[in-house]
């Protein structure tokens, strides 16, 4: 049986989710399509807005074969940690490709761009380190060394955009494992990433979605833009907590935190740099929602994004000491199949590379174990006393 492999986070799974899916199968050529999933918390620092379980529920019904759960360490991490997890997973599950939708929408620019990063790999290094000294953020500094490098060539990929970016993190760790595993992309149809929703569309980003239900739009008036089972799924997710994922509703807990901890704690958690700490103690003292709070510490150097990331870490408790611990992906989290997953685990049983897990209990190492813990802290921000989900909850089976 042939796989093809896609790295995911279905903030809810939407319609244009489901385009990505069937897409990648058609054009791999794929009898079974794996997915590489993040768990409670996501990469751009933010708690889950639905859990992993939910997700997975969705996923199976759109018809992918098998979800893996990508380890907290990697799905919180920046693009290139993030991928190199995703893509370790999928090559030790045999995946003969990989497919990731783009707004460039063809994989020779991806390519290109790839060999001439390459080929001029300390000139580029060299560029970056400058432009980081000038006080912009690294993804900024990336983008100024890379235009500078490409200049006004044409046929290079378009590394300012968000999926062309993660797309080329994506081959980029394919290459550094020397795995045989084969590029694909389709093109991102719809909404981008930031984009809000809009009426006379079916197709909406996720953020669109979550920002259109937390304005007071149901889940109902939202189910244009998700396939039912996602609607169902939603609906029944909100039945048993009372709530949607959120660092508003997280917030208190993490306020909490960074007041108990003082700046001397804070510097200890996981991508707190360059005395952000002090900023991120004042703002927590003062600041009431979690929305005022951002807008105080996020800057031209500390984007949005990274100082959710900082906050996701202090929340959950992961210092640089343990992210300094992880080198690789050590197990495959098994959070759900369809009948043609089973069956291609079964084949492959012999020829998988790293350990298949499908129950909490058999996470004995520190890297199975800050996913049972971030589950917990996932849930306690949900306001459930639900901590031992992840030992009740087996692999989902979409027969």
């Amino acid at each position: 049986m042939k796989a093809t492999g896609i790295i995911v986070e279905y903030n809810p799974f939407h319609n244009g989710h489901l385009h990505h899916a069937t897409s990648a199968k058609e054009k791999s050529g794929a009898d079974v399509l794996i997915a590489v999933m993040s768990g409670q918390f996501l990469q751009r620092g933010e708690p889950a807005f639905a859990d992993k379980w939910a997700r997975t529920e969705m996923a199976l019904a759109a018809g992918i074969d098998l979800v893996i759960e990508l380890p907290y360490a990697y799905a919180t991490a920046q693009a290139s940690d993030f991928a190199k997890g995703g893509i370790t997973l999928l090559d030790a599950l045999g995946c003969e490709s990989f497919c990731f939708g783009s707004e460039q929408g063809a994989i020779e620019p991806f390519l290109r761009s790839y060999k001439l990063l390459a080929d001029r790999r300390g000139q580029y290094e060299q560029m970056i380190h400058e432009a980081v000294k000038t006080g912009v953020s690294y993804p900024m500094a990336l983008n100024k060394a890379y235009t500078e490098l490409v200049g006004e060539t044409e046929g290079f990929a378009d590394l300012k955009q968000p999926n062309n970016i993660l797309g080329f993190h994506y081959i980029d760790a394919a290459k550094k494992l020397n795995s045989p595993i084969q590029p694909i992309t389709i093109q991102r149809i719809g909404a981008n990433f930031h984009d809000p929703i809009r009426s006379g569309t079916a197709i909406a980003s996720a953020t669109g979605i979550r920002k259109a239900f937390f304005e007071d739009t149901s889940i109902e008036e939202l189910s244009v833009y998700m396939p039912e089972a996602s609607v169902l799924a939603l609906k029944r997710f909100a039945e048993e907590t009372g709530s949607f994922g959120s660092w508003n509703r997280f917030y208190p807990l993490l306020r909490y935190t960074i007041l108990r901890e003082r700046p001397d704690g804070i510097r200890k958690f996981a991508e707190v740099t360059e005395g952000i700490e002090n900023l991120i103690y004042d703002a927590a003292k003062t600041e009431d929602t979690f929305e005022n709070f951002i807008v105080r510490v996020k800057s031209k150097r500390f984007t949005r994004t990274r100082v959710q990331r900082m906050l996701t870490h202090i929340y959950t408790g992961f210092t640089w000491e343990q992210l300094r611990t992880f080198q690789t992906p050590t197990y495959l989290r098994l959070l759900g199949m369809s009948a043609a997953g089973r069956n291609y685990l079964n084949r492959q049983k012999k020829n998988i590379g790293l350990p298949l897990i499908s129950r909490a209990a058999s996470l004995d190492d520190s890297m199975g174990k800050l996913d049972i813990h971030a589950t917990s802290m996932y849930m306690l921000g949900l306001g459930k006393t639900a901590m031992k989900k992840e030992y009740t909850s087996p692999p989902l089976y979409f027969g």
